[in-house]
């Protein structure tokens, strides 16, 4: 995971790791251009192995990098090095809503008043017809001054293997975004099951509707502190959001 740090890519000196997923790797760099703080995520080698894809991916990222609004993680570019591609994010510090919540549920008030923030977040993307599509507490940071930012918007549809009508191949594998490579059920995130709509799970085309479910399925943990629809492997979890209330 770390053997970046101390490379420099492109104009961006990589300083520290922050992460790893099915989405690529995280690190903090700085921009030796302009002097400040960024998010590197480098792709994951199937997006950059596929020019398709790859391709698709690029037109996504310019219309996310349009995206301006306070709660918004930005799109600053995306690079390329050495035929490996990866997007200059900002940098957002402070707590992921999943640690937070980690220590219980949140004040009415307080949740009220982060998830404002959350819900104009997703109608700036909305309005411009950009589904989230993996929105959960991993995906939202809380910063020092108490900004609500949302992050990773858009990038689902990016980095999945979509269908023209929007569907995805299999209902089990439909968010390949938070999926470990190892092409198989196992390989599934519990937590983004946890959020998907009953669409999602199945597979199906999805659109705004799908942030809406996500964000209500997220309110309802910010208030009591648990999550909604759980289970022992990820076809229980998902089991739970298809039939059960």
């Amino acid at each position: 995971m770390a053997d970046l740090v101390g490379q420099t890519l492109a104009h961006y000196r990589v300083t520290a790791a922050l992460g790893a997923g099915g989405m690529g790797e995280v690190y903090r760099a700085t921009d030796g251009k302009l002097g400040r703080e960024v998010a590197i995520k480098v792709l994951p080698p199937e997006v950059a192995q596929d020019p398709e894809r790859l391709d698709r991916f690029q037109r996504e990222a310019q219309v996310l990098a349009s995206l301006n609004h306070p709660n918004l993680g930005a799109i600053y570019g995306l690079e390329e090095v050495d035929g490996k591609p990866f997007l200059a994010l900002e940098l957002v510090e402070g707590e992921e809503l999943k640690e937070r919540l980690e220590r219980g549920p949140i004040p009415v008030d307080e949740a009220l008043e982060m998830a404002k923030e959350i819900a104009e977040a997703l109608e700036e993307a909305h309005n411009k017809g950009i589904v989230h599509r993996d929105l959960k507490p991993a995906n939202v940071k809380i910063t020092p001054e108490g900004t609500v930012k949302v992050l990773d918007f858009g990038l689902a549809k990016a980095w999945s293997g979509e269908a023209p009508d929007g569907s995805t191949p299999s209902a089990a594998l439909s968010q390949s975004p938070t999926m470990a490579n190892t092409g198989t059920i196992a390989g599934v995130i519990l937590g983004t099951a946890a959020y998907m709509s009953p669409e999602q799970a199945r597979g199906k085309p999805v659109d705004k509707r799908a942030d809406v479910w996500s964000f209500g399925v997220l309110l309802w943990e910010m208030l009591t502190g648990r999550t909604l629809f759980a289970g022992d492997t990820v076809t229980d979890v998902i089991a739970s959001v298809v039939k059960e209330e």
